[in-house]
């Protein structure tokens, strides 16, 4: 008896396979990256609750007065904050890269695009010691960053 044995796979199996790996990543992929925004998302909103704790912790130190500077008065000394933490802002086409992961601090008093952080340190306004996100379009949620 001369009986040959079958060893390995035939080709329609390997295409099948490889045809369910593909349906899988194409379904895994956009949930990873979806995961990786709302991640940055929470870690900006977290950077922005710290930043408006060091303040508040400031004002109560220095009885009723904010900083009059670009925070740098909350890192001096490492007192408030080591650094002014990293926003982390999802990117906007036409913009340069660096938009999403930046700790810049602007001194204005309404929010455009270019993140960072968006600081009013007008005494005389009444939104004095107001820190927002730098950044005009909304989350993952449908919310403006400005609102937060």
């Amino acid at each position: 008896m001369n009986v040959k044995t079958k060893r390995g796979f035939t080709l329609i199996e390997l295409m099948i396979v490889v045809a369910i790996i593909g349906i899988l990543a194409a379904i895994a992929i956009p949930k990873f990256s979806q995961l990786i925004t709302k991640g940055n998302e929470a870690n900006t909103k977290g950077n922005l609750g710290a930043i408006r704790s060091a303040l508040s912790i400031y004002y109560g130190d220095t009885e009723g007065t904010y900083p009059s500077d670009n925070l740098s008065s909350l890192t001096s000394g490492n007192k408030y904050l080591n650094t002014v933490p990293v926003a982390k802002l999802p990117a906007v086409v036409g913009l340069n890269a660096g938009h999403g992961d930046t700790n810049l601090v602007d001194l204005q008093v309404t929010a455009t695009d270019g993140g960072g952080w968006v600081y009013d340190n007008v005494g005389s306004d009444l939104n004095w010691g107001r820190v927002i996100a730098r950044c005009t379009h909304s989350d993952s949620r449908g919310t403006n960053w400005s609102s937060y």
